[in-house]
């Protein structure tokens, strides 16, 4: 089966799912979508796509239903809550859920869906809001194998590196370990930033003689100009990354693992989100060094 012949249902068009979804709609799939504020679902971008009114409408008839909605209660409502989902979606059809779950969430789900024989897989992804208007984000599958093969053609739309870890839930798993990597790396940028604007050092010049050394990152590259002006413009919500960050937590309690680095940039992103900045990019961890900008 070939992308266009795929019917698709898509839930969640946020700072990542409106350009996931566009890149979509320009590959010449036929899309059904809906987001909870529902101005999106108008976007020039989409004009060929089908507004749907909850997720329900969004669900009639597809082959897929693509979700990347916030956290666990959204997409516990999306499929199961009034006018869910779960309620239209087909026996045979798949949900491939890139929302950032926990992976029992994940697990649930992909049980109450198999009552009517639907598929679920978890999908989350990463590279930010650059990968997914650019279509090169890394997905990190859980689920059977069967279904990920037929929603494949869709995967290779949205991401450039697909990667399959096993069962429901290990998707999930995955992305835990990806954003205690964020978080470290973040946290390190900042502080580093803050250091070389304390020395008055030539922080453009410094950023771009480090980035290609032992101290490169994806944060130093896309981030420090963000933190070097003082200015946050959404890539990924900081009170999203502290929502994932819990998930990562558990997992690690669940093992009997402490994470003190990990327990500490919480914190910090906790005390941030209370100042009224969890609508800014995870970038404004910078702040923390910066009381003149708000913190």
């Amino acid at each position: 089966m070939t992308r266009c012949d795929l019917s698709l249902g898509f839930v969640g068009l946020g700072a990542l799912g409106l350009p996931m979804a566009i890149n979509l709609q320009r590959e010449g799939l036929r899309l059904r979508v809906h987001t909870r504020s529902r101005r999106a679902e108008t976007h020039p971008d989409l004009k060929d796509a089908t507004p749907c009114s909850n997720p329900a409408a969004a669900s009639a008839g597809v082959d897929v239903l693509l979700l990347c909605v916030s956290d666990d209660a959204a997409v516990e409502d999306v499929l199961f809550g009034p006018n869910g989902a779960a309620s239209q979606l087909s026996a045979g059809s798949v949900v491939l859920d890139c929302s950032t779950i926990a992976p029992s969430t994940a697990q649930g789900c992909a049980e109450r869906l198999a009552h009517q024989n639907v598929h679920y897989l978890d999908a989350p992804v990463t590279g930010g809001t650059e990968g997914a208007k650019r279509g090169s984000l890394t997905v990190l599958v859980g689920g059977a194998s069967e279904p990920l093969e037929r929603v494949r053609p869709i995967l290779e739309v949205i991401g450039a590196s697909i990667h399959h870890f096993g069962g429901v839930g290990r998707g999930q798993q995955v992305k835990a370990v990806n954003q205690v990597l964020v978080a470290g790396s973040y946290a390190a940028v900042a502080e580093a930033v803050a250091l070389g604007q304390s020395l008055d050092l030539p922080m453009p010049q410094v950023i771009n003689a480090l980035k290609n050394g032992a101290a490169g990152s994806w944060a130093l590259d896309h981030r420090s100009d963000a933190m070097l002006n003082g200015s946050y413009p959404l890539g990924f919500r900081l009170s999203l990354h502290r929502k994932d960050l819990d998930i990562a937590l558990e997992a690690a309690r669940a093992v009997q693992l402490d994470l003190p680095v990990t327990t500490l940039v919480e914190q910090l992103e906790l005390d941030l989100i209370n100042d009224g900045h969890g609508d800014e990019d995870v970038s404004a961890l910078h702040r923390w060094n910066h009381p003149k900008e708000g913190r």
